[in-house]
């Protein structure tokens, strides 16, 4: 009997899904208009620079096309075997892995979180960049406290960021993951940064969750009136990043 187990555990298998993936986004980034929200946010980010980029889980896969090619970025992407497959296709992309998971269990040790946090800690001291997704895997649209921590302990603020395309498929799975299609139109909404203090105690730290929350929902609601054509102030000629990315 076939076990589709062990056929996802093969290299060879990921290797090929890996590419496939990367090629098909490829794809998709390059039959689309692209525009982003606010227009001057590469401007913004520049100064800022290293940032943490805060997505939802299912809403990041196109998130390498907003990254324009003079920035140095790090995702954190789970040791799972899915999350072998995304790493093939992000570093195909042009973007680095550390390979960690997040948990709200005691498995947050066997999952590499610690070395995880250290190694995205290290990489923004190195003027990396890093995205990440805020929810924890099974608590879609829920933001963990491993993102905040992180902004406070490296001072580095948090852009909460959605890329969205208007002509995709919505999958029924615990994180509502949205595939892009081509030939339509892909936007990346972003919110305004977000900073953690240094010295911030449990109530700043559960404001500033609560408030990564806020942001990206908000950000993914501009992000779809924006491809939907329900954003009437958008201007399209005036905010593609087309030529700004990679």
């Amino acid at each position: 009997m076939i076990s589709f187990r062990r056929i996802g555990a093969s290299p060879r298998l990921q290797k090929s899904v890996g590419v496939l993936a990367a090629e098909y986004l490829r794809l998709v980034w390059k039959t689309n208009s692209f525009g982003v929200d606010p227009p001057d946010i590469y401007d913004r980010i520049d100064a800022d620079l290293p940032v943490i980029f805060a997505m939802w889980h299912g809403c990041h896969f196109m998130a390498p096309f907003f990254i324009p090619e003079r920035w140095r970025v790090k995702s954190l992407i789970s040791r799972h075997r899915d999350g072998e497959i995304n790493a093939i296709a992000a570093q195909r992309l042009g973007i680095e892995s550390i390979r960690a998971s997040g948990s709200m269990s005691r498995e947050f040790h066997r999952k590499g979180g610690v070395s995880g946090f250290k190694a995205m800690l290290d990489a923004l001291a190195q003027g990396y960049s890093i995205g990440l997704t805020a929810d924890v895997p099974k608590l879609s649209r829920v933001a963990g406290r491993g993102i905040v921590l992180l902004a406070r302990a490296s001072g580095r603020p948090i852009y909460p960021g959605i890329p969205v395309t208007s002509r995709r498929i919505q999958l029924n799975n615990w994180d509502r993951s949205v595939i892009g299609l081509p030939f339509g139109r892909f936007a990346a909404a972003v919110g305004a940064p977000i900073r953690v203090a240094a010295d911030a105690d449990d109530a700043a730290l559960e404001a500033a969750r609560l408030l990564v929350e806020a942001e990206l929902n908000a950000a993914e609601e501009r992000a779809y009136a924006i491809v939907d054509g329900r954003a009437k102030d958008f201007d399209w000629d005036r905010a593609s990043g087309r030529t700004l990315t990679a």
